[in-house]
């Protein structure tokens, strides 16, 4: 006659089960947990002139959901006009901001640019705003990444005054660059793209001025498989 087990043995078996169960369904949720993006910057960023779905961090976003890596909708603190001080403002009165963030960027400057302030007051301000970014990716560093400022100058807006606009430009550019290298935080350059604009017009929107949802795609296409990589260490 085969012995049968105790009823404390087969209770104690199946808690057992039960929190070895338990313990692989939470280890699942947490992998699958979607990631959160915040976007910082100004009209370029908030995509001006272009469809919510065209903004590019609402197109990267969308391309990380697509190679495996669940997405919340992005954060955007974002306007049209907006200058590093006034982007700073914004973050400080946002009173729905989360504690941090995976994934965190930083695009600004060229309304500093237009208005004329120098790049030498630039810099201090864009430094501080890296800094605010960091403390906003939870403090890592290489969860940040600073995308170049756009030459405007190479639209029918800008014509004009193309050559200026391409010099102070590329001394901005080079200002947020090294201090991007200063952090230890990506840099992507996606300033050569939106020179294109000038031979390629559908790259612009119908403002005249803003890059277009094609033009977007073409930036995330330079970096989107090294923020996928940021994301899955």
């Amino acid at each position: 006659m085969k012995q049968r087990l105790p009823l404390l043995a087969l209770l104690v078996i199946f808690i057992t089960l039960l929190s070895m169960n338990s313990l692989t369904a939470q280890k699942t949720d947490h992998q699958t947990a979607a990631k959160t993006y915040l976007a910082l910057g100004d009209s370029y960023t908030i995509g001006e002139s272009v469809a919510e779905s065209e903004r590019w961090p609402m197109q990267l976003a969308a391309r990380l959901v697509h190679e495996g890596i669940p997405m919340k909708d992005p954060k955007i603190i974002a306007k049209t006009g907006w200058r590093t001080d006034n982007l700073k403002s914004a973050i400080e009165a946002d009173n729905e901001l989360l504690e941090s963030y995976d994934l965190v960027s930083l695009l600004i400057g060229v309304n500093n640019q237009y208005q004329g302030k120098s790049v030498e007051s630039f810099a201090p301000e864009f430094e501080e705003l890296l800094q605010i970014a960091i403390k906003y990716a939870g403090g890592k560093k290489e969860n940040v990444f600073v995308v170049s400022i756009p030459d405007y100058g190479k639209t029918p807006f800008g014509a004009a005054k193309e050559e200026q606009i391409k010099k102070e430009l590329d001394a901005y550019n080079k200002v947020s660059k090294n201090i991007a290298k200063k952090y230890g935080v990506a840099y992507y350059n996606i300033t050569p793209i939106s020179r294109m604009a000038k031979s390629h017009p559908e790259l612009i929107a119908n403002d005249d001025l803003h890059p277009s949802g094609k033009m977007y795609t073409k930036w995330v296409e330079l970096f989107e498989k090294k923020v996928e990589k940021m994301l899955k260490k």
